[in-house]
C-alpha cells in the first residue's frame, strides 16, 4: 500500500459539548463579527474570546474545557481569562431555577457571551427579562427557523437556449430574357428545439433508505412504487427521532421464513412499529441570578462588580500585579510533568540533612575511569 503524503497531521478533535441544558448561550443584539472586535483585550484573553466566538451555543466553555482544547494556556490560565472577559463586559455566568411540568425544580447555569462588550446596566436588564421566560416555545422557535433555513434553497440558474439565427434569404436575380419576374425559392421553416426533458428531483432520504434494504437484507428488496408508498410512513419515522440504522434494523430483523411480500411486510411494521412522537417538558424560568464567575456566588449574596465579587476582584488584582512584576504564578510543578526534570539526588540529600541539622555525608569520587575511556587507553 502506498502513502502519498506521510506528514499530513491527523485533524483536531471537535470541541466537546457541554451536557444538554447548560453551556455557552449567545447574547441578543450583537455587532456583526469585525477584525477588531476584541483589540481592547490582552493577547491571552483576545484570543480565548475569539476562540469562544466562534464556538456553537451549548459548548463547554469552562476553563477545564478550554485548556484541553487550546494549547498555548493552561487550566489556571483559562480561569483567569474568563474572569478579565467578565470584567470586560463579554461574559456573564447566570443560574436559572427551572419549572418543569411535573412540579418538579432545577438549577442550571448558563454562560453567556457578547461579542459586544456590555455594561452591568446593561447585563442587569438582560438577566430581568429571562423570568417567566418559556423555554420550550424558544427552543421550538429556534428548531423551527433552522429547519426554515435549511430548506430554503434556491433554485438552480437553467441556462436559456437561445434559438439559432437563421441568415437572410439572398434574393435571385432575374434572368435578362425573362419576360415575368420569377418568384424566390421559399425558405423552409426552422424546426422547433425540443423542449428540455424535466429534472427529477432528488429523492428523499426516507426513499433512499427504503431503496437500500435490499443490500442489508436481499429478501427485503423492495420496487420503485414500494418504496414511493411507503416513503411518508418512513419520513415519519425519521420526523420522530429514528435514526436510519433503527430504521433499516426494524424492517429487516427477524422476517418469518418463507417471505412471499415484502412491501407488505415494511407497511406493516412501519405502521405497527412507529416511535411515539417526542415529548419535550415545558421549563420555565422561574429565577434568575447572576454569579460570580470563580466563586459562583450569587449577586443577591454578594454584589457583583462586573460579573466578579469584591474577593476575587482581589485575587484578580494581586493576578495583575504579580504579572506586571514578572512573577510566574502559573508554573506547573515538576511532580505534575509528564517527564520531571533531572536531579541531583545527592546534592539534594545533603541539602536536607543540612536543613534537618545533620552533617553532610561526603558524596563518593569516581574510582574507576568509563569504559569507553578505559578502551580508548
Amino acid at each position: 500500500m502506498a502513502f502519498t503524503d506521510f506528514s499530513a497531521a491527523l485533524p483536531a478533535p471537535a470541541h466537546p459539548p457541554a451536557n444538554p441544558g447548560y453551556g455557552k448561550r449567545c447574547a441578543p443584539d450583537q455587532c456583526p463579527r469585525g477584525e477588531a472586535d476584541f483589540v481592547h483585550l490582552r493577547t491571552r484573553e483576545a484570543a480565548i474570546a475569539a476562540y469562544i466566538d466562534r464556538l456553537p451555543e451549548g459548548a463547554a466553555i469552562g476553563y477545564k474545557a478550554l485548556a484541553a482544547n487550546i494549547a498555548d494556556y493552561g487550566q489556571q490560565a483559562c480561569g483567569k481569562a474568563l474572569n478579565f472577559l467578565s470584567d470586560a463586559g463579554h461574559l456573564r455566568r447566570v443560574k436559572e431555577h427551572l419549572r418543569l411540568e411535573d412540579n418538579s425544580f432545577r438549577w442550571v447555569t448558563h454562560t453567556y457571551f457578547s461579542r459586544t462588550s456590555r455594561d452591568d446596566a446593561w447585563w442587569t436588564a438582560f438577566v430581568g427579562r429571562l423570568h417567566g421566560v418559556d423555554l420550550t416555545e424558544l427552543e421550538r422557535r429556534k428548531k423551527a427557523a433552522e429547519a426554515a433555513r435549511a430548506h430554503n434553497v434556491p433554485a438552480p440558474d437553467v441556462p436559456v437556449r437561445a434559438e439559432p439565427v437563421q441568415p437572410a434569404a439572398t434574393p435571385t436575380p432575374a434572368p435578362a430574357f425573362a419576360s415575368a419576374p420569377v418568384e424566390p425559392a421559399a425558405t423552409p421553416a426552422p424546426a422547433p428545439a425540443p423542449a428540455p426533458a424535466p429534472q427529477r428531483p432528488a429523492p428523499s432520504e426516507a426513499y433512499r433508505i427504503l431503496a437500500r434494504l435490499g443490500r442489508t437484507e436481499p429478501r427485503m428488496t423492495l420496487s420503485a412504487r414500494e418504496c414511493a408508498a411507503l416513503e411518508s410512513l418512513a419520513a415519519e419515522w425519521l420526523a420522530r427521532g429514528a435514526t436510519p440504522d433503527h430504521l433499516v434494523r426494524s424492517l429487516t430483523a427477524g422476517l418469518p421464513q418463507p417471505l412471499r411480500s415484502p412491501g407488505a411486510i415494511a407497511r406493516t411494521r412501519l405502521e405497527n412499529k412507529m416511535p411515539p412522537e417526542p415529548f419535550h417538558a415545558p421549563a420555565h424560568v422561574n429565577l434568575a441570578v447572576m454569579v460570580c464567575m470563580t466563586c459562583d456566588v450569587a449577586d443577591n449574596v454578594k454584589p457583583l462588580i462586573r460579573g466578579v465579587c469584591l474577593d476575587c476582584r482581589e485575587e484578580m488584582a494581586a493576578y495583575d500585579a504579580a504579572e506586571d512584576a514578572g512573577v510566574v504564578i502559573d508554573r506547573v510543578p515538576d511532580t505534575f510533568l509528564a517527564v520531571p526534570a533531572q536531579v541531583n539526588v545527592a546534592r539534594r540529600a545533603d541539602e536536607c540533612r543540612a536543613m534537618a541539622g545533620f552533617k553532610a555525608r561526603p558524596i563518593p569520587q569516581q574510582m574507576h575511569a568509563p569504559l569507553g575511556q578505559a578502551r580508548a587507553e
